[in-house]
């Protein structure tokens, strides 16, 4: 069978690494042509456009990017037609992804959305149109089913991938090589992000705080996407501050706290339980944009999952020098602090371990969803 992928952004690249995986164990004969990244390539599909060319953040720089945007939308339906698959999937993504999902409804193209757009947070109207040009929507938060539901549109959630990601992690023994910063005490992990757009605005903020606790040993982990150089215009000026590429996980085991840009990090850091401290800062016009049109009462996974803050939240004129050192001295040091958000983040882990291998569940559910198209074929068990 033929399956078409399109993950626009990092995350989708892990994710759809592994559920390609997991499509081939179903499928032996699968074709996977896809948009996404060095992790999707590596689990076997053919890679057409590269996440990396896609990432573009915030209102403002969607609309000065808007002719490749429309650019990409038509390369994109081309290809699709030309490849004729069984069924595409959509990784997140939204703003690209809803757009084909209501042309290849109009193709008659079976479809299905792997990880939910955030509609439950804004343009909930969405769902109209996800009902529309959707076959299956395929969740990975606990509480999207319930939120779905009042839409009258059921959903199948089939547990969070990063559950899986970190435990293999976890499970992995970690050999580090003599020099590395790694080897360095008492780290502190700085994740700013993947977009040059949010490391420019949080990354100097992050560094600022860092001569406030000279006991402590800070290192970036800088986004592979990235060149050198786009660092080292930023930490030239604080000699101690260390950086790591790919070795992200690496770095959050051996850290005793983080600071962590909002997105699917801050859940990363939890489940690799470090304490953290979440920061967000836009431009002030996408900021503005985003602050009338947001619904819900916090930017972080762990704390929209749980429903409560487990972690504080700096945001936009929240994020200074001043409110991001207290509140990374509390998780630094106060042991209380420190073990009330280490219970949270296993309460956290309990709760999205209750939906299973979200792979091989996604997998098998976008298998049967065209199995009567795979006559004589049988789902291995």
């Amino acid at each position: 069978m033929r399956y078409y992928i399109i993950a626009g952004e990092a995350s989708g690249d892990l994710h759809g690494s592994n559920l390609v995986r997991e499509l081939k164990k179903l499928d032996q004969d699968a074709e996977i042509r896809c948009w996404g990244g060095e992790l999707m390539m590596a689990a076997g599909a053919t890679v057409v456009k590269d996440y990396r060319e896609l990432a573009f953040m915030g209102f403002l720089e969607v609309i000065l990017n808007i002719r490749t945007i429309f650019r990409n939308l038509r390369f994109c339906k081309k290809d699709i037609a030309t490849f004729r698959p069984d069924v595409l999937i959509l990784v997140d993504y939204p703003g690209f992804n809803l757009r084909i999902a209501e042309w290849s409804r109009q193709q008659g193209i079976k479809t299905v959305y792997y990880i939910s757009p955030q509609v439950w947070a804004w343009k909930e109207s969405r769902v109209k149109q996800i009902k529309q040009t959707v076959d299956k929507m395929l969740v990975i938060l606990p509480f999207e089913e319930e939120f779905y539901r009042k839409w009258d549109f059921p959903v199948e959630y089939v547990g969070h991938p990063l559950v899986e990601v970190v435990d293999k992690e976890l499970g992995n023994m970690t050999t580090i090589n003599d020099g590395s910063p790694l080897n360095e005490p008492n780290i502190i992990a700085i994740l700013p992000g993947s977009r040059i757009q949010e490391i420019t605005k949080k990354l100097p903020v992050m560094l600022a705080v860092t001569r406030l606790f000279p006991n402590n040993t800070f290192i970036v982990a800088m986004a592979s996407s990235l060149p050198d150089e786009f660092y080292e215009r930023h930490l030239r000026i604080y000699p101690k501050v260390r950086s790591v590429r790919d070795k992200t996980y690496t770095l959050l085991k051996q850290s005793k706290a983080a600071i962590v840009t909002s997105g699917t990090a801050t859940l990363e850091t939890a489940l690799f339980a470090v304490p953290q401290v979440v920061c967000y800062k836009g431009s002030a016009i996408s900021y503005q944009i985003a602050k009338r049109l947001v619904k819900v009462r916090f930017i972080s996974l762990v704390n929209l999952i749980m429903n409560r803050e487990v972690v504080k939240e700096l945001i936009q004129d929240e994020l200074t020098v001043s409110n991001l050192k207290n509140e990374l001295d509390k998780i630094i040091h106060d042991k209380l602090k420190r073990k009330q958000i280490l219970e949270e983040y296993n309460l956290l882990k309990q709760l999205l371990r209750k939906g299973g291998n979200a792979s091989a569940n996604a997998a098998r559910s976008v298998y049967e969803l065209i199995k009567p198209f795979t006559a004589g074929k049988k789902i291995p068990v």
